[in-house]
């Protein structure tokens, strides 16, 4: 038979209009922080532009569906009356498996959850290398076809003896956990200028998390938002994250970051910010804010630089993904980087997702120290 190749249209893949108005929805649910109502405007604005239902299946269609499926859930008011509609948590993790996908593609869950390395040690991947076996090795690591090659050699076959000096231990790779804090800046400047940056950012932080907690169970995130103040959020809030008033106080954000990194086993720790403006805002020990937004405050910047020196004493690098261009910004974040001797990006928004996930992986194959 003759092989090669074999050119037909492209078909697409066929969609129920429940799948098509789905995955648009999840879409715009991240977009409105979590806004039912303003979603489902959106949803039929865009209907009417591009003809997404029919008169067979219409949009009151799709909420029906919504409903039935357990996607939404209508609040009840105190006196038994309907309320405010809002996704479930079904809803929520769909989402955030929606966010893996686009970003980091599908990636199988690994049942074990832990990091492949270089390091020879305590683990559960078979390097291909042997060893003497060194008293308190667990017997079921011992390679029984070499030892028995090895008693043969050192003994002979016609009195067969197997000692202790015989058995070998084939290695394995060391296994590494890591503990993550993701920083994202929800300051106002996220959103000036016309551009949206706390979506995506929200996106990336949903991603990273589902990864984390599908392919390696094993290991930690945690994730705090900073504005004025800094304060942690469960990953169930991420799609529901808005932006406020707030200006951008970086050196609460490492503050709670590092508490949180404090209480962690784990002896990988690392820092990911997330952010698009220059650290604008401290609190004093007083409890008062210090605020400056013109330009690069000295007094600010220099307490930034000591948190980043701080981190480096506790061996937690910090990766800074900087969603700016800048100069005196970009000046700012490698002196900060100099400082704590991490790592800094300097990107837009577009592979901002793909960038936090390779430089993930690359620290999951060492050892911090």
């Amino acid at each position: 038979m003759k092989k090669g190749f074999y050119f037909k249209t492209y078909e697409k893949p066929f969609k129920t209009p429940f799948e098509v108005l789905f995955g648009v929805f999840k879409e715009l649910i991240v977009h409105t922080s979590g806004d039912f109502d303003e979603a489902i405007d959106w949803l039929r604005e865009l209907d009417n532009e591009y003809k997404l239902t029919t008169p067979e299946y219409t949009i009151e269609d799709f909420i029906e569906d919504l409903k039935k499926k357990g996607f939404i859930r209508e609040e009840i008011t105190p006196d038994g009356g309907s309320g405010e509609t809002t996704i479930t948590s079904k809803t929520e993790r769909l989402i955030r498996q929606s966010a893996l996908d686009q970003i980091f593609g599908n990636l199988n869950k690994s049942g074990s959850g832990n990091h492949k390395t270089k390091q020879v040690g305590g683990g559960d991947e078979l390097t291909g290398e042997f060893r003497s076996y060194n008293f308190g090795d667990s017997l079921d690591k011992i390679s029984l076809t070499e030892s028995l090659k090895n008693a043969q050699i050192n003994n002979g076959i016609g009195d067969f003896q197997l000692t202790e000096n015989d058995l070998v231990i084939e290695d394995t790779h060391y296994k590494s956990q890591m503990s993550t804090v993701l920083m994202i800046d929800i300051s106002h400047s996220m959103i000036l200028y016309g551009e949206d940056r706390i979506t995506p950012a929200k996106k990336v932080a949903m991603a990273l998390a589902e990864l984390i907690t599908t392919r390696y169970p094993k290991d930690t995130i945690d994730i705090l938002v900073f504005g004025n103040d800094a304060w942690p959020i469960s990953i169930k809030e991420l799609p529901f994250l808005k932006v406020g008033p707030y200006h951008t106080n970086t050196v609460a954000g490492l503050q709670l970051a590092m508490d949180m990194l404090r209480r962690k086993r784990n002896t990988n720790k690392q820092i990911f910010m997330i952010t698009d403006g220059k650290p604008s805002c401290v609190r004093e020990k007083d409890g008062s804010y210090y605020m400056n937004s013109n330009g690069l405050d000295e007094y600010i910047v220099e307490k930034c630089y000591t948190q980043a020196a701080q981190a480096r004493k506790l061996h937690i690098p910090i990766t800074t993904f900087m969603i700016a261009n800048d100069p005196y910004l970009q000046q700012f974040v490698d002196k900060f980087t100099e400082a704590n001797q991490g790592k800094a990006f300097y990107t837009g928004l577009k592979g901002l997702g793909e960038m936090i996930f390779q430089d993930y992986e690359a620290n999951r194959k060492k050892k911090l120290k």
